[in-house]
């Protein structure tokens, strides 16, 4: 889709705040949130943001490198607290020159004023109200409010979005990016029905043409029903929430912490191997039936959005 036949672009907080045309952020995805679906995402128009929860460093410094040449777009970085306890991982991130950071996993208070007072604009990732109460005192300047629903790393006490979202909107004036089942326009509207102003996506990211995982997990995802995930690691945490495998069903109910039983990424994520490690994945792989390119994800989501946003004017709101 060329810039000519782009739909219009959202005018709102976020937008102004990130520099885009459309408040749609790609999840910073450990080993997958990287320059190809980044740059993609960035250049359709959306945020992509460059992952740090792989803990490989140099190798994320290479591809903010190659963000550069991929893309004259903004582009942010995800701080992962709990997979990067090295505190140099602040000044690591200022130096590479971007002016937007998400940060999760973690105490807000831990970086937030050092990044801000760099200049950039952070959000922190919040599951639960007291959460996003703590990140405010932080001072930070808006929040990701993350459902349960959502694939990956989670919260042990699961609150969905639907729920989560409004409460949060009620107690806080910041600006909200949310997450958790976001695929397209339709579920986008419903968002900022909820306080929103921008959408994360996750497994859509996951699931499309340029992210850089095996063809296996794509199809995971494509053929997977609403009800094939599970909820692992409850007692303990990190919980994650990924695609139901032999693997993955033989821990759900485990005693101990499960994340010492993830396995081996690389020959996952780029061998292909649905058994060798834990593939994260949220309930909304239930309504993915295709792999497409990200330009098209984020062209149809917002026309749908502004469709469904017009339909609902016209059938409520009309005479």
């Amino acid at each position: 889709m060329n810039d000519s036949n782009r739909p219009a672009p959202i005018h709102n907080r976020i937008t102004e705040m990130l520099g885009v045309d459309y408040p749609i952020v790609q999840a910073p995805m450990g080993w997958i949130a990287r320059s190809q679906l980044a740059s993609a995402v960035s250049n359709a128009g959306g945020l992509g943001i460059i992952e740090t929860s792989s803990g490989e460093l140099d190798a994320v410094r290479e591809e903010i490198t190659k963000m550069r040449d991929l893309t004259d777009k903004p582009f942010g970085v995800n701080i992962a607290q709990a997979f990067v306890r090295d505190p140099a991982i602040v000044e690591f991130v200022i130096e590479q020159g971007v002016r937007f950071v998400t940060t999760s996993a973690g105490n807000p208070m831990a970086y937030t004023s050092q990044l801000k007072e760099a200049g950039l604009t952070v959000f922190h990732v919040v599951p639960t109200l007291r959460g996003a109460l703590k990140a405010i005192e932080a001072g930070v300047d808006g929040l990701v409010v993350e459902g349960g629903e959502g694939g990956g790393f989670k919260n042990p006490d699961p609150v969905a979005l639907m729920v989560l979202l409004p409460l949060i909107r009620s107690k806080v004036e910041v600006p909200i990016i949310a997450a958790g089942g976001i695929i397209d326009g339709p579920t986008m509207a419903a968002a900022f029905a909820l306080g929103a102003e921008a959408v994360q996506m996750g497994t859509r990211m996951v699931s499309a043409e340029e992210s850089p995982i095996h063809q296996n997990w794509k199809d995971a995802i494509v053929n997977g029903a609403e009800t094939d995930t599970v909820f692992l690691n409850q007692r303990h945490s990190p919980a994650l929430r990924a695609i139901k495998t032999e693997r993955t069903a033989n821990l759900q109910f485990a005693e101990h912490n499960v994340f010492g039983d993830f396995g081996d990424p690389q020959k996952l994520y780029f061998g292909g191997d649905m058994e060798a490690a834990i593939a994260l994945s949220g309930q909304v792989m239930g309504r993915i039936d295709r792999v497409e390119p990200v330009g098209k994800i984020l062209g149809d989501c917002m026309e749908e959005f502004h469709a469904t946003m017009h339909q609902l004017a016209d059938r409520y709101l009309a005479g």
